[in-house]
Formats: C-alpha cells, sequence, structure tokens
C-alpha cells in the first residue's frame, strides 16, 4: 500500500489464502503474479485494477471470478489453469499453453463476465421494477383502503344524521301530540263550566236601556227647570207659564184625589 502506483507486482508461491479490500487500491498496476497460491476467491471490488493487462492466477483454488472483473476493459493476458472453475467458466476459458491461447482466454473471460455483469444488472433492473410496482400496488391498495375507510366513514355520518332527524322528527311529533291532547283536555274542562253559566243579556240590550233611562232622566230634568222657572220667577205670567201651572195644579189636584180614594177604599175593606 506505499507503493500504490505500482505497476508491476509478483506474490507468486506465498500460499497466499485471501487478498483484502484495499488490495484493489494499487490501480497502476498492469502485470500482477497471483500463481502458485491458494486463493478461494478475488476480492469483490477486483474490477478497480482498470489497468491491469497482465494476470496469472494459475494454481489456485478459484471456483468463480467477481463480476467486477468485467471491468477489466484492458485485459490481454489471462492465466486460469490448475483451478477447480465452474464448468461453464472453465469451457470459456479454456487452455492457456501458449500466448495466443492466454490472449484468447482474457478476451473470452472478459465476454463472458460482461454478460454475466449485464445478466445480473436486468435482473437487478427487473428485481427493482417488480419492486416499484409491489409499492405503487401497495399504493394504490392503500389509496383504496383509504378511499373504502372514508366512504364508510361518510356513510356511517349520513346514517348518523339521519338517525337524529329520525329521533328528532320522533320527538317533535310526540311533542305536538302531547301539545294536541293537552289542548283537547283543556277545551273538555272549560266546556261544562260555561254551558253552567246563566245565560246573559245580549250587551246591546244594557246600552239600549240605559240610552232610554238618560233621556228619560234629562226629559225629568227639564221639566223641573220648566216648573221651577214658571213658579220662582217673572215667566209665570207669561202665556207659557200659565198653562205650565195650570198643568201643574191639575196634576196635584188629580194626585190628591187619587190619594183620597185609596184611603176610602182601604177603610172599607178594612170594615
Amino acid at each position: 500500500a506505499a507503493f500504490p502506483k505500482a505497476t508491476i507486482l509478483d506474490l507468486s508461491c506465498n500460499n497466499l489464502i485471501s487478498l483484502p479490500s484495499d488490495f484493489c487500491s494499487l490501480m497502476h498496476l498492469v502485470k500482477l503474479d497471483l500463481s502458485k497460491n491458494r486463493l478461494q476467491q478475488l476480492p469483490l471490488d477486483f474490477g478497480r485494477l482498470v489497468n491491469l493487462q497482465h494476470l496469472d492466477l494459475l494454481n489456485n483454488r478459484l471456483v468463480t471470478l467477481p463480476v467486477s472483473f468485467a471491468q477489466l476493459k484492458n485485459l490481454k493476458w489471462l492465466d486460469l489453469k490448475d483451478n477447480p472453475l465452474d464448468p461453464v467458466l472453465a469451457k470459456v476459458a479454456g487452455d492457456c499453453l501458449d500466448e495466443k491461447q492466454c490472449k484468447q482466454a482474457a478476451v473470452k473471460v472478459l465476454q463472458h463476465m460482461k454478460a454475466i455483469q449485464s445478466e445480473q444488472d436486468r435482473q437487478r433492473q427487473r428485481k427493482l421494477q417488480a419492486e416499484r410496482e409491489m409499492e405503487k400496488k401497495r399504493e394504490a391498495e392503500q389509496r383504496a383502503k383509504e378511499a373504502q375507510e372514508r366512504e364508510l366513514r361518510k356513510r356511517e355520518k349520513a346514517e348518523e344524521k339521519e338517525r337524529r332527524r329520525r329521533e328528532y322528527d320522533a320527538q317533535k311529533a310526540a311533542k305536538q301530540e302531547m301539545e294536541k291532547k293537552t289542548k283537547k283536555e283543556t277545551v273538555q274542562t272549560r266546556k261544562p263550566a260555561s254551558s253552567s253559566r246563566p245565560p246573559q243579556p245580549p250587551r246591546h240590550k244594557h246600552s239600549w236601556s240605559r240610552s232610554v233611562l238618560r233621556v228619560l232622566l234629562f226629559v225629568l230634568l227639564c221639566v223641573l227647570c220648566t216648573l221651577a222657572a214658571c213658579k220662582l220667577t217673572e215667566l209665570r205670567h207669561q202665556p207659557l207659564c200659565v198653562s205650565v201651572n195650570t198643568l201643574y195644579e191639575d196634576v196635584v189636584a188629580a194626585l190628591q184625589n187619587h190619594k183620597t180614594l185609596q184611603n176610602m177604599l182601604q177603610q172599607n175593606s178594612q170594615q
């Protein structure tokens, strides 16, 4: 790690079991020899060694290669002999017995790893798309559920409103019925009392009697005033007053005769 710009590195014949992830920081490596070790796998980000052109992995314990291996676009030479490779990968890599075969191995393995990377990308995209669709489906179901709950609450609210309205109408009808019944009972209670009262004369009859009485009193007052004027004042010598006085004396005489006759009749009846 102290030589990040190293271009050639030979780690062959060291019984290495694995490589740390920081190993991939040696991005200036052009030639790397890892042959005759015990490597079971390469770091997942091995593809960071983008300047690598020559790679020797002879006689290790590799079964597969990391997908990032497809990023080694400058790789020109590759040896994977004497590794327990996956049959498909082993068939793609072929032998590396001469320079030509090792170069072909590099090209074919890169193509194979690129195909694997593309397939994984497609799977990842499909998985992501499926997750998005599932998320949309969940959101749609959630919206539908919320809409259903809103509709249910709206229906319950309408039913509650209708129930209250019916209760109010029932109470109002009962109140009106009670008022009607009370009014009917009150009318029935007042009717006998009114029938037991003696019939009263019409008011206009009383008014007529009072008017006649007033006229009579007025006439009597006028007669008395006229009689007093004819008796006590100088008007007694006037022809009208003479007639009035004569009439008065005749009336008095008649009343006296009537009283005398009444006394005689009373005496006869006593005898």
